[in-house]
């Protein structure tokens, strides 16, 4: 009978042949359990408190200008301006233009009260003013040759004349000078004076003159002529004096609140 071959048996070549994929499908199953345990652990750090304490790591990016440059954002067009324009203005109105120039209107009108109010000041404050010069100056003419004159016979009847022209101070003043030193020359050595307001020529206006004048004082300057009788003289003495008054109106008209000699 011939021989029958039912198989080969495994040789050395064979053996190695085996022992070779035998190693490599170890070291197949290593790995897959490597990439399993890697694959638990991630999934364990995401999960841990700690891991959403820790710092993301991120990255800068560079981006470089395009060679051309940047392109500039489009222009208005004259559109978009002309779409506003009825806007502001339905805005603004007409109301909006009547507020102005009601506000305008009353400045002004404002502004012309205070402007009339000062003119209408000013006007009343000149006619007081013209008003007092004429007055004190009259004033002042009337009451010079009463203040400046006197009698050793009847002195006190001319002082206290003398006294119903003067206010304020002055008039205090005068009586303590009249009552300490005129009343005792003159009564000692019989002294008369006499006191009046020169006048330019025959028939002119006394020599009188305004220097200054508000509606309430008016500095007056009077030229007047005083004839002294007495025994220290032989004859009478004329003495030619410039005075100027002080006049201020009081409730009673005016009144002199100061004489000086000059």
């Amino acid at each position: 009978m011939p021989k029958t071959t039912t198989g080969r048996a495994p040789g050395p070549g064979t053996r190695r042949t085996m022992t070779a994929a035998a190693r490599a499908a170890a070291k197949r199953a290593e790995r897959g359990h490597r990439a399993a345990g890697a694959a638990t652990a991630t999934a364990t750090d995401e999960e841990s408190p700690d891991r959403a304490e820790r710092p993301l790591a991120g990255r800068t990016v560079l981006i470089e200008a395009p060679r051309d440059g940047w392109d500039d954002p489009p222009e208005p067009s004259p559109q978009s301006f002309e779409e506003d324009r009825p806007q502001e203005r339905s805005e603004r109105g007409p109301d909006g233009r009547g507020r102005l120039l009601t506000s305008v209107l009353a400045v002004l009108l404002a502004v012309g009260l205070v402007a009339l109010a000062a003119l209408g000041w000013q006007y009343r404050d000149g006619r007081l003013t013209e008003s007092a010069r004429t007055e004190a100056l009259a004033a002042a003419r009337k009451a010079a040759p009463v203040v400046l004159s006197y009698d050793y016979r009847h002195l006190d009847k001319d002082f206290s004349t003398a006294r119903a022209h003067l206010t304020g101070e002055f008039r205090d003043e005068y009586g303590k000078t009249t009552k300490t030193v005129v009343a005792p020359t003159a009564e000692k050595y019989r002294g008369v004076v006499k006191a009046t307001v020169a006048a330019p020529g025959s028939g002119a206006a006394p020599a009188a003159s305004v220097v200054s004048a508000s509606p309430d004082k008016v500095v007056v300057l009077l030229f007047v002529n005083q004839v002294t009788d007495s025994t220290q003289v032989s004859g009478s003495r004329v003495d030619l004096n410039r005075v100027r008054m002080t006049m201020d109106r009081t409730g009673d008209g005016w009144k002199v609140s100061a004489v000086d000699a000059l």
